[in-house]
């Protein structure tokens, strides 16, 4: 199986998205793979390089969260880690795709810790750079619970069914709940119904792959905002979104995939968009 990669700086936000990626390596027999990236520049002059030190203390760090989490595991999992050096987003990247990542796990923000700044201002650009599914979970979401229900936002571009086969198999797994909701930014009837003509195809994929998914709508001038509510309201584990790449040195995020991120309680899962797609 696909190994799950989690981004650690040892803050306590990415302690806890080690947490919640536990019981998912668990359920999908994958290994996990812990990350910490060292940004440090050497430089020349009076100031010291401070590569080593910060190294052999991650290191420490890591042999530490292996004996305390490893009672966790399933006996089929294994927990290691990887020390890079560079920018995090492009090394998380580039590590995902030399391992075959499954998915990135990553806290939404850091506060605190040893590296206490780039989990919070890699985040998004994690999300963005990488065309590895990610996960990016608050520090305040329960780690441990099942996926029991997956919210799945369906809009009218066409690009938003490539969500549909990693969600069927996480739903699969888990025996989750869908729900597929078309969302509405115009009144305009015509609009409307190109969105529900993608949930009519999401809703035949999903029962195809043995999942009975729910669907409903949401029409809003603000659907971020309508989004989280409902992903609140059905009391969601997971809601899905798509993200775009504009290009490896633009690295930015949609508003309303960016939105959903820093402002959504529940994890989402960010699926990124492919060139060539069949469903």
């Amino acid at each position: 199986m696909q190994p799950i990669i989690v981004a650690v700086d040892f803050s306590n936000t990415s302690i806890h998205a080690l947490e919640y990626a536990i019981p998912l390596a668990n359920k999908l027999k994958s290994d996990l793979i812990m990350v910490w990236v060292d940004k440090v520049i050497a430089t020349e002059g009076i100031y010291a390089d401070t590569s080593n030190e910060n190294r052999n203390e991650a290191k420490k760090r890591f042999d530490e969260l292996i004996e305390q989490y490893k009672k966790n595991l399933a006996k089929e999992v294994k927990l290691d880690y990887k020390l890079r050096k560079g920018k995090v987003y492009h090394e998380l990247d580039s590590m995902a795709k030399t391992l075959g990542a499954l998915m990135i796990v990553t806290g939404s923000h850091g506060i605190s810790g040893f590296e206490e700044f780039w989990i919070g201002s890699n985040a998004f650009k994690i999300v963005t750079y990488t065309t590895t599914p990610v996960i990016t979970v608050r520090h305040d979401f329960p780690a441990g619970k099942n996926i029991d229900r997956i919210l799945v936002p369906v809009d009218s571009s066409s690009e938003t069914l490539q969500k549909l086969p990693f969600i069927a198999k996480l739903a699969g797994l888990f025996g989750s709940q869908v729900h597929v909701v078309a969302t509405h930014y115009s009144q305009l009837r015509s609009i409307q119904r190109i969105a529900e003509n993608y949930v009519d195809q999401a809703i035949r994929y999903l029962e195809s792959h043995g999942v009975k998914p729910m669907r409903d709508q949401i029409v809003s001038n603000d659907i971020t905002k309508k989004t989280i509510e409902y992903a609140l309201g059905m009391k969601a584990d997971l809601t899905s979104i798509m993200t775009e790449q504009e290009t490896p040195a633009n690295i930015l995020l949609g508003p309303h995939a960016q939105q959903m991120i820093n402002q959504s309680p529940v994890p989402i899962l960010s699926i990124h968009y492919q060139e060539h797609f069949t469903l």
